[in-house]
């Protein structure tokens, strides 16, 4: 009873339920600092081992204030990578995504397809597509159409798998329901097992694209002019580590925030599940 008279006053005093003023912003800073512990406390034992120990004195390995000035001074060369490398990941990682939404919707939705395709699946996807780097640069014209298709490769198998997995984990009832409406081919996919399966798709999206980004660092130490993982690789060559520490911390930077879009992405669209 006293919660049911609780509810009464929050609906009729909105402003009952909300946080008192104050602890919003409290919430947000702890909140944030949860978010960051690991960082700030890996940060400290990086600046305090390369002050008071040993390891300060080895050239592999930087002090902070070395390695944010490099930082800070290659953030043109950087910005320029950056542009080399997502012409690479963004049509690879795309076209991984129309295909395996796709193909995953066709093959999940249906039993007899599951049966013609997972066993063919069971045996390519566990390949790393890394091993396809050397004939992709072979066959194909252009170094970055091998990039791409490389890309294409790593991220196709967690989009697939996920959206397949959420099409054949439709409820019966839903199928039922389309069938009784009419719904049909190109429209029953569309409006009832794609939206079903968004999580999943989502899900696979971000593997995905977490491994698009392992996968272009690997293409761009073969022959890539430029990018984030020639970057690196250059530099490390001449034995320029401020400069090779500085393009890893930035090529992080550069994923948590592709990352960190997918996932307002994935919010905005499964607004029912917030």
């Amino acid at each position: 009873m006293s919660e049911t008279i609780a509810m009464d006053d929050s609906f009729r005093n909105p402003s009952a339920s909300l946080p008192p003023v104050g602890q919003a912003p409290r919430r947000w800073f702890v909140r944030a600092l949860e978010a960051s512990g690991i960082w700030i406390a890996l940060f400290t034992a990086w600046a305090l081992a390369a002050r008071y120990l040993p390891l300060g004195d080895n050239p592999l390995i930087p002090s902070p204030a070395l390695t944010f000035a490099a930082l800070r001074e290659s953030l043109p060369e950087l910005w320029k990578g950056t542009i080399s490398s997502f012409c690479i990941l963004i049509p690879g990682f795309s076209l991984a995504c129309a295909a395996g939404v796709a193909l995953g919707l066709a093959v999940g939705a249906s039993p007899r397809w599951q049966r013609i395709f997972f066993p063919f699946a069971r045996v390519a996807a566990p390949v790393p597509p890394t091993v396809y780097i050397p004939y992709a640069i072979a066959i194909l014209p252009t170094f970055r159409l091998s990039a791409i298709f490389v890309v294409f490769i790593g991220a196709f198998w967690p989009v697939f798998h996920n959206t397949a997995a959420g099409a054949a984990a439709l409820e019966q009832r839903y199928r039922d329901n389309a069938a009784i409406l009419g719904l049909e081919g190109f429209e029953y996919h569309w409006r009832v097992v794609l939206p079903a399966s968004l999580p999943h798709v989502f899900s696979g999206m971000g593997v995905g694209l977490a491994f698009s980004f392992v996968l272009l660092t690997v293409a761009e130490l073969f022959g890539a002019n430029a990018g984030l993982g020639r970057f690196v690789q250059f530099y490390a060559d001449y034995a320029d580590y401020p400069r090779m520490a500085a393009g890893i911390l930035y090529t992080g930077l550069i994923t948590w925030l592709s990352m960190t879009l997918l996932e307002k992405a994935r919010h905005r669209a499964l607004f029912w599940l917030r």
